[in-house]
């Protein structure tokens, strides 16, 4: 199976301890003895604060955009650096390049791509790209609900929906002022339009990704953790 895996900078890189990244790839490497593993990391809290420092000296948002990217692609080198041999070498800078070095066999890591684009919709790109078996966003929530949670108590979580139900849930959350979706909404169209199998999940236990995605039948584990996308009934 190809797995493309979008990992959050707020689970992965949450302060840079060194061990939580070790125990991301070592749950990486397990994973990718099963399955063909392209990961995309996110900027975390670290981008936030450069990006924040930029906006304070007056630095238009393509700008900030790319400050994001690059520490997205740190957050990918460091990544790179515990993954030891069993990850690619080298960051790549798009999709093609991607493509190219997913056949070396090797967990392949990337960050941003384009400004504009969360890491969520770069990795839902690059599985459309690769024609991925499976798209997984790994990030501190434990699936989709019909409203953010952190801000209505009375949100239902969901166990599987469909793409064009997730579109809709995305677009009322984004709507509304404070409330944060877990899918944003550029990854949801290309879910939506790739018709992409999709999970949604809270890892930021390392070992739920290898208890999720670690086995011959991924898209068959429990939804405990998540949430499915897809058209399949």
């Amino acid at each position: 199976m190809l797995i493309v895996l979008s990992l959050g900078g707020s689970i992965l890189a949450k302060d840079l301890d060194s061990a939580r990244f070790l125990k991301y790839a070592k749950v990486l490497q397990d994973i990718s003895k099963k399955h063909t593993l392209l990961v995309v990391t996110g900027g975390g809290e670290a981008a936030r604060n450069y990006i924040e420092a930029a906006r304070a000296m007056g630095a238009d948002e393509v700008t900030c955009d790319y400050i994001g990217i690059e520490i997205t692609r740190l957050n990918a080198r460091l990544l790179i650096a515990a993954l030891g041999p069993d990850g690619y070498p080298e960051v790549p800078s798009n999709y093609l390049e991607a493509s190219k070095a997913m056949n070396s066999g090797k967990v392949v890591v990337m960050g941003g791509v384009t400004p504009g684009q969360t890491t969520d919709a770069v990795a839902a790109i690059l599985a459309e790209y690769l024609r991925a078996d499976l798209l997984t966003i790994a990030t501190s929530i434990d699936g989709v609900y019909s409203s953010d949670p952190n801000c209505d108590p009375n949100a239902v979580k969901y166990d599987i929906i469909s793409p064009e139900k997730l579109i809709n849930i995305v677009m009322a959350i984004e709507m509304k002022a404070g409330s944060k979706s877990p899918v944003d909404p550029v990854a949801a169209k290309i879910i939506e339009r790739c018709k992409l199998d999709a999970l949604v999940m809270d890892a930021r236990d390392p070992s739920l990704l290898g208890e999720i995605l670690g086995g011959e039948a991924a898209k068959k584990s429990p939804v405990s953790c998540g949430t499915w996308i897809t058209k399949r009934k």
